[in-house]
């Protein structure tokens, strides 16, 4: 049930050290750390962007271990909409990125293995990129898996927040926030809306001390 995965997201919380106040990312604001490398499953290794497309790129802060992405009882999880997303912004002319930012739990099902494996299982399409110390994650003051983010071709924000109105089933969804957000920026139109609420469990940082 999405009422048991969020009381197990917020028992977590209580558990996760101490970090440094995230950014607000604004609509309208740059592409964080557009060149920031990261190994992807796919072989290699790529920056964000790298993978903007004609009309822009759409990076979903994901992992392999939340219920709100690999559901749970009573909970389809959002993952079953990752390849249908990729093949639409692949027809959009749109990148697209899932980025697992989970350092903290590397050892714990967040791996860059269990990411390899996890990306074929699942038949995800696209990219899926391991954020070295939640780097890029911090960056962008992404809080949940899954928190979507979409550019335009300028690499301006365009969209954040939610992927659709219900985790549980997919074929109950009555808002399509990001198809819609997707759909106007391919035209050259703002999304509307622009920000909705992003839904699911934190992303397990680990704090990296700053150098002098």
């Amino acid at each position: 049930m999405l009422l048991k995965s969020v009381l197990v997201s917020l028992a977590t919380v209580v558990l996760l050290p101490a970090h440094e106040a995230l950014p607000d990312l604004a609509i309208g604001s740059a592409l964080p750390m557009p060149e920031q490398s990261m190994k992807d499953v796919v072989g290699g290794e790529a920056s964000l962007k790298s993978l903007v497309g004609e009309n822009g790129v759409l990076v979903i802060f994901s992992c392999n271990t939340c219920p709100f992405v690999v559901g749970s009882e009573g909970s389809a999880g959002w993952e079953g909409r990752y390849p249908e997303l990729g093949t639409l912004c692949a027809k959009s002319g749109i990148g697209f990125a899932l980025v697992n930012s989970n350092a903290a739990k590397r050892d714990n099902g967040d791996s860059y293995t269990d990411m390899q494996k996890h990306y074929k299982e699942q038949n995800y399409v696209g990219h899926y990129l391991l954020d070295e110390n939640n780097a890029v994650a911090d960056a962008f003051g992404a809080r949940t898996t899954p928190h979507v983010f979409l550019f335009n071709k300028s690499m301006e924000l365009v969209y954040k927040g939610a992927i659709d109105d219900n985790v549980d089933d997919a074929k109950a969804v009555t808002k399509h926030y990001l198809k819609d957000a997707i759909a106007a920026t391919v035209i050259g139109k703002p999304a509307d809306p622009a920000t909705t609420k992003n839904l699911g469990c934190s992303i397990k940082r680990v704090v990296v001390p700053h150098k002098d």
